[in-house]
């Protein structure tokens, strides 16, 4: 799949401000709330937020990096990878709405975690550094810059696939904990 360099990035910054925006008005929500679950299945409104900082704390350095060590110059055209394209698409939601629903690694499930509104704060400064980078990646090539993923440093995808499925997995438990 291709996509315009500059678009995809337009898209990715939009949806993080959006999503930004929303988690902002969480520092209007107590800690009781903040931490209330629906079922003891469930995560919290912070569980969810926490989560996705345990991610932040290694894709942000990773990609970070990789966009510095970068050394090719942006190009016009990104194209996904097969196996960067199908992650991506399956932190998307289904043509109906519906999530595909996924086991958390144990690394990166925060239950049982003592969370405060800290967490939002943390996660708030991670979206600026996100932010950031996704203005850093126009200067560089996505499609020839690598990233290791979280789960194998042998795996390595495309830059752009791993700003879109970062993007995503966020824009996803961000929506989750829109439903608490």
């Amino acid at each position: 799949m291709k996509f315009k360099t500059d678009e995809i990035l337009a898209d990715l910054i939009k949806r993080s401000k959006k999503v930004q925006d929303t988690v902002s008005g969480y520092r209007m929500l107590n800690e009781e709330l903040l931490n209330l679950k629906p079922n003891a299945d469930s995560w919290s409104k912070l569980e969810c937020l926490e989560h996705l900082n345990l991610y932040g704390d290694f894709y942000l350095p990773e990609i970070e990096g990789r966009i510095l060590q970068a050394k090719r110059p942006s190009w016009h055209i990104f194209k996904s990878g097969v196996i960067g394209n199908y992650f991506a698409n399956l932190m998307q939601p289904n043509g109906n709405g519906t999530i595909k629903k996924m086991k958390s690694p144990q690394d990166k499930n925060p239950v049982k975690s003592d969370l405060s509104v800290a967490t939002v704060e943390r996660f708030l400064k991670q979206t600026e550094h996100l932010l950031r980078l996704l203005e850093m990646a126009k200067r560089v090539d996505l499609t020839h810059t690598k990233t290791s993923i979280s789960i194998s440093k042998m795996i390595k995808l495309r830059l752009g696939d791993t700003l879109r499925f970062y993007v995503y997995h966020i824009e996803r438990h961000v929506a989750q904990a829109e439903r608490i």
